[in-house]
């Protein structure tokens, strides 16, 4: 399988998560930080999906 059919899988699988149809849907969380202090400025996104007992983060720190 191609690197673009592999993307194209992951996205269809999870549209179809997120719709759904195959069970409830996944709802997603979204957070960001943003803070002061010695070092400067500094912030942090991040959003997580749980299903069951199935959780996933995703986040970056800037």
């Amino acid at each position: 399988m191609t690197r673009i059919g592999a993307v194209l899988a992951l996205t269809a699988m999870a549209a179809l998560a997120g719709c759904g149809a195959d069970g409830e849907p996944i709802r997603p969380t979204a957070k960001a930080n943003v803070g002061a202090g010695e070092r400067g400025v500094n912030g942090a996104v991040g959003s997580k999906w749980i299903s069951g007992t199935v959780s996933v983060d995703v986040g970056a720190t800037f």
